[in-house]
C-alpha cells in the first residue's frame, strides 16, 4: 500500500460518474425536522460513538509535526512555556504522540496543553491515559460553538490552536461563531493549525440519497455529521474573523495498491491562520 500526498490549489475535477453520484444525493434530502433533531442530539451521537469505539477508531496522529513545524520549533528568544489548545481532542490521538515526541527531543516543557471535546466520554478517555498529568494538561468538556470555553481559558492567552477534523462535525451555521471564539482565545500573532475534509473527498461522493442535509453537509449512519470544505470558503470565514492566511491548500492523497486494484482519492484542506 502506498500513500502519496499532493499539495494542490485547485479543486478536484470530477468524472461524469462522480457528478452523477452527487446529483443522486439530491433525490432525497434529510428533512428539516431530522436536521434539527441531529443538531439537538449532536453531543449524544458523539458520546455514543466513543462508547462503541472507545480508543480503537482513530489512529495516533504522528504526522502532525511533519505538517505543522510550529509544534516542534524552538523559540530561543521566548523560552517560556507556551499554551496550546487542541479543539476536538477525541481520545488523545494528537496530544499524546506530540508529548512523546517532544519528550524525546528534551522539550517536555515546551507547552501547557489545554484539550477539549464535545463528548464527556472522550474527555474521560484522555484523562485515563497513563501520560495524563494535570501539571501539564487540562482536559475538559465544552461546546466550542458557545462561550463555555472561556470558563477554562482566559482570553488572549493561547499561542497555538489545533483544529484537526473538528469543524466539519459542526453545523455550517455555527462556523463563524466557532472561529470568533478561537480568535478571542489567541494571543496577537497566535496561530490556528487546521486540517479537515476537502470538497469532493471520496467519503463525500460515497453518500447515498437520504444523507445530504445541505450542500456539502451530510449525516452519517451513526448520526454524526460531516462537512466538506472548499478552501476559499474556509479562507473567507477566517478573514472575516480577524485572521490572516499563512497557508491554505488542498492535500490530495491517493491510497494505491496496484495488486488489489485499489486507488482511493482522499482530499483534505490544510491551513494555517494567524491572529492579527
Amino acid at each position: 500500500m502506498e500513500l502519496e500526498d499532493f499539495y494542490i490549489n485547485e479543486e478536484r475535477t470530477l468524472t461524469s460518474e462522480e457528478k452523477e453520484k452527487l446529483l443522486n444525493q439530491n433525490k432525497r434530502l434529510v428533512s428539516d425536522f431530522q436536521a434539527r433533531k441531529l443538531e439537538a442530539e449532536a453531543q449524544k451521537h458523539w458520546d455514543l460513538f466513543y462508547k462503541r469505539n472507545e480508543t480503537r477508531f482513530f489512529k495516533d496522529r504522528h504526522w502532525t509535526t511533519r505538517e505543522f513545524k510550529e509544534l516542534l520549533a524552538v523559540d530561543n528568544e521566548t523560552p517560556d512555556i507556551q499554551n496550546l489548545l487542541e479543539v476536538g481532542c477525541g481520545v488523545g490521538n494528537f496530544v499524546y504522540p506530540l508529548i512523546e515526541e517532544l519528550d524525546v527531543l528534551h522539550q517536555a516543557n515546551k507547552f501547557f496543553y489545554y484539550v477539549c471535546d464535545f463528548s464527556p466520554r472522550a474527555v474521560q478517555f484522555v484523562r485515563n491515559h497513563p501520560l495524563y498529568d494535570d501539571k501539564r494538561i487540562l482536559a475538559f468538556q465544552c461546546d466550542i460553538t458557545t462561550e463555555d470555553i472561556q470558563q477554562h481559558i482566559a482570553p488572549c492567552s493561547i499561542d497555538i490552536i489545533t483544529m484537526i477534523f473538528v469543524l466539519s462535525a459542526i453545523t455550517p451555521e455555527k462556523f463563524l461563531l466557532v472561529i470568533k471564539n478561537l480568535h478571542k482565545l489567541l494571543k496577537i500573532n497566535g496561530v490556528v493549525l487546521f486540517r479537515d475534509y476537502g470538497l469532493y473527498d471520496m467519503a463525500q461522493l460515497r453518500f447515498k440519497s437520504g444523507h445530504k442535509i445541505i450542500d456539502n453537509f451530510y449525516m452519517r449512519q451513526d448520526g454524526t455529521r460531516s462537512y466538506y470544505f472548499e478552501k476559499n470558503e474556509l479562507a473567507k470565514l477566517f478573514l472575516a474573523s480577524g485572521f490572516e492566511i499563512l497557508s491554505n491548500t488542498y492535500i490530495h492523497r491517493r491510497t494505491l495498491n496496484v495488486k488489489e486494484g485499489i486507488d482511493v482519492p482522499r482530499i483534505y484542506v490544510q491551513s494555517k491562520f494567524r491572529k492579527l
